[in-house]
């Protein structure tokens, strides 16, 4: 009975060693990678961006396409002016409009891109250029009157 508990220790001892080499192995396989092999393991599957506008998604296309007035009423200007909320002048509402049309759109710029009353520059899209803005302000006049 001694004798076959020996050679199980001996067994376990024996699988024990290689397990250990074995997992030596493969560290000593990791630290020899390149540093370029190493970044490409560990890279993101994904990215996620958050809070880019769906007029610009970057810089080169914002840049060389002419702004879209609709899309970017759409994407700024609509959860208030669409809705009215905290007393903004609806879309397409000419009686709410007619006075600050009136005021001229320099003065409707000037509003829209550095904020006026509970509105927020540039509708809380910091991201959007100013001829972006001013696209959507042609747009909502252009259909408020």
């Amino acid at each position: 009975m001694a004798t076959k508990m020996r050679n199980v220790h001996m067994l376990m001892n024996t699988f024990s060693i290689l397990a250990v080499l074995f997992g030596l192995n493969a560290v000593a396989e990791a630290y020899s990678m390149s540093e370029g092999a190493i970044l490409e393991r560990i890279k993101p599957v994904g990215q996620i961006n958050i809070g880019a506008p769906a007029v610009a998604a970057n810089a080169e296309s914002a840049a060389s396409a002419p702004a879209d007035g609709g899309s970017i009423y759409q994407s700024a200007c609509f959860a208030c002016h669409g809705t009215g909320a905290a007393g903004a002048p609806k879309f397409a509402d000419k009686a709410a409009w007619a006075p600050r049309i009136e005021q001229g759109m320099d003065t409707l710029f000037s509003h829209a891109i550095g904020g006026f009353k509970g509105m927020p520059p540039k509708g809380g899209q910091s991201q959007l250029s100013d001829d972006d803005i001013k696209a959507a302000v042609k747009h909502l006049v252009e259909n408020s009157q």
